[in-house]
Parts: C-alpha cells; sequence; structure tokens
C-alpha cells in the first residue's frame, strides 16, 4: 500500500459514490478509518449497503468496511472533522446547500478536485445561506486517483497521483488542511492560493477538447485508449494551444501556473519534450479507455466548471482565449447545450468588475463575507 496507515482513527465523510468516491472511501476505509459514505441518490449505494464493503483493485487491494452509507446528509458529516466532496463540479453547488444547515465549527470541506473557481462558489453558497459555522472551505488542484467503478461496490484504482496541492478560501488556514490531509495521504501539499489551484485545472487542458477532437471515434462505438490512442501528435499541438491560452489568464491574475507537461511530471512522473511524448508515456494513463457517449462529464462538467470560468476572467482581463472559446462552443453545439450560460462566469461568482487587488484579497482576507 502506497500509503502508511495512520495510528489515529479518524471519521471521516466521503460525499459521492461514483468512481472516485467509491476509490477515496474504500481506500480511506482500508487505511483503518471509520467512513461515511454520502450519495444522493440509493441506487449507487445499493452494493455498499448490502456488502458493507467496498472492494478495491489496482494500485491498493483489500475490503475497506465502510461506517455507513446513507442518503441524509446530516447523518453522513454528523461529528465529522473531515468532508471530502468527491462529485463533478456540476454537484458543488448542491452539496453546498444541502451541508450548509449542518455544518459545525472546526469542519474542513475539500472539494476534489475544485476544477476552476469550485471553492469560490462553495464559500459564497455558505455565506448566501448565513451560514455560522467557522469551517474552512478547500480545494484540491486535481482529484488523487485515476479510478474507475468496476460494479456496484468495486473500483479499481489505476494510480495514485504523487503530488497534489490543495488550498484554502483563508489561505492562512492552509496548513491545518493540510496537516489533516496528511494523516492520511503524504501526497497532498500546500497550494499558494485557490486561484493558484484553480488555474492549474489541468482536466480543463485534456477532457473537453480530446473529446470533441474525437468525437468520431467515440460516437462509433468503439474501445480506444483516450489517452494514449485518443492523443495524436495534432490533437496534441491543440491541447498545448489550450494550455497556453489557460496560462496567460494565470499571469493576467498575476499568478505563475504549471503547464501540463510539468503537471504530468510532478503528478506521475512522466517525461517528454513535448506534451505528446509526455501523454504517451505516463503509465498511469494505460488502460483508461475513452467514454462510450458524449453526454458525459467531460463535456458536461469540464466545460462549463473548467473552461467556462477561465474564459470569463480572461474576458475581464482582456485575455483572448480563442481555442478556449472554440472548444465551449463545439462542445455545446454537440450536446445541444448553452455551456456558457450553464457555467461559472465572473458575474454568477461576484467577481465581475473587481479589480486585480480585489479578486487576489478573497483568497487571503480573514472572512469571506
Amino acid at each position: 500500500m502506497p500509503n502508511s496507515v495512520s495510528k489515529i482513527r479518524s471519521k471521516i465523510a466521503v460525499l459521492g459514490a461514483g468512481h472516485g468516491g467509491l476509490a477515496m472511501a474504500g481506500h480511506l476505509a482500508l487505511m483503518g478509518h471509520k467512513v461515511n459514505l454520502f450519495n444522493r441518490g440509493e441506487e449507487r449505494l445499493w452494493g455498499v449497503t448490502s456488502s458493507g464493503l467496498i472492494e478495491v483493485t489496482g494500485e491498493v487491494e483489500g475490503f475497506g468496511k465502510i461506517n455507513l452509507a446513507t442518503t441524509t446528509m446530516k447523518d453522513a458529516i454528523k461529528g465529522v472533522e473531515l468532508i471530502m466532496v468527491v462529485v463533478p463540479a456540476s454537484g458543488h453547488r448542491w452539496m453546498a446547500e444541502q451541508m450548509a444547515p449542518h455544518l459545525v465549527d472546526g469542519q474542513i470541506v475539500v472539494l476534489h478536485p475544485g476544477r476552476t473557481f469550485g471553492a469560490l462558489e462553495f464559500i459564497r453558497v455558505l455565506n448566501g445561506m448565513k451560514v455560522k459555522a467557522d469551517v474552512i472551505v478547500s480545494e484540491a488542484q486535481t482529484f488523487i486517483y485515476a479510478s474507475r467503478a468496476t460494479g456496484p461496490s468495486q473500483v479499481q484504482i489505476f494510480r495514485i497521483k504523487h503530488s497534489i496541492p490543495v488550498a484554502s478560501v483563508r489561505a492562512h488556514l492552509i496548513p491545518k488542511v493540510i496537516n489533516k490531509l496528511r494523516q492520511f495521504y503524504p501526497q497532498f501539499m500546500p497550494g499558494d492560493n485557490i486561484f493558484k489551484t484553480s488555474m492549474e485545472n489541468i482536466g480543463s487542458v485534456f477532457h473537453p477538447a480530446l473529446c470533441v477532437l474525437n468525437a468520431g471515434w467515440i460516437e462509433h462505438d468503439t474501445d480506444f485508449q483516450f489517452y494514449h490512442e485518443g492523443v495524436t501528435p495534432s490533437v496534441a499541438k491543440i491541447l498545448e494551444k489550450i494550455d497556453e491560452e489557460r496560462v496567460r489568464v494565470a499571469e493576467a491574475l498575476g499568478i505563475r501556473v504549471i503547464t501540463a507537461r510539468q503537471w504530468l511530471y510532478m503528478a506521475y512522473s512522466s517525461t517528454g519534450q513535448t506534451l505528446f511524448q509526455a501523454m504517451r508515456k505516463n503509465s498511469g494513463y494505460r488502460g483508461i479507455l475513452a467514454p462510450r457517449a458524449l453526454k458525459m462529464r467531460y463535456l458536461d462538467e469540464d466545460i462549463p466548471f473548467s473552461l467556462v470560468p477561465i474564459a470569463s476572467i480572461g474576458k475581464m482581463f482582456k485575455v483572448e482565449t480563442p481555442t478556449i472559446d472554440s472548444v465551449i462552443h463545439l462542445g455545446s453545439e454537440i450536446n445541444s447545450a448553452d455551456y456558457w450560460a450553464m457555467g461559472r462566469t465572473v458575474e454568477n461568482l461576484g467577481i465581475q468588475g473587481m479589480s486585480l487587488r480585489e479578486i487576489r484579497l478573497l483568497a487571503i482576507g480573514e472572512k469571506s463575507k
């Protein structure tokens, strides 16, 4: 097992029983912790409820005993210090709304991951609902596992990433979040602030464009390795353009972010002279098949909650994002959706018209009211 088991038996809530939630809940249970697993609907909990276990295979092996599997938010987070939110970014607002009446002082919420500006949206919802509890809202730059559910209570972990920055809305509390997370995961490291973790959302570079550029192959219903076979030298050139635009928008915020190629080295120790080479050499991507349809989270989540906020803040600071804009438009046309209207924009994040100084203060301020 890559992680050493903490000697402290902790009670942790994992919210979401999809690919990632099952992996995290199962692994934490294998480490010996009491895990409450929450899901909005009962169907995804049936397997866990009937057996009380999650079977984990791959980089981690074993059966993790789940303390509680529930559709009741109050029960899931009661008496829990650490709340791990492992759902698509489209569910962050709903999770915040459901959680708000039951939060208590001292709880730490971690979005795995926040995508782009997830923590900012989450705290905005809590503040709008007049939450009085002193909680820490934080986000991971990326999800720690490359995983897939293989059954109702079975999950395969292909790879555990090496180094994942985490930041909180009140930046001075980042060490507290990291100290808590490192009781379970040595891979988490302190990020600079929530804007940097958001702008280093590499899923925004890889997921939507890969789906759009491989749309014919996906709709042909053919199995192929998404990151290894779906990325050709020409496809990688488009990904590099998206990455360049993301980096420029971050620079407009006064933030230096890593490139997608640097991220592959940091997360997977994968190297290459080009992005294409680094992706092809990444053994962690081996065996991960492409989606079987285009109406799925790589478009429905990663365009409105990853690309749209990057493009929106780019427009506010007069940074052109033509490649990102094209992917937003094409993805919207493919799925007959208005991803721009659905997405996180400077308007609905409450930062429209703010100066750079005002935006940066959001990340470091004592209060985010």
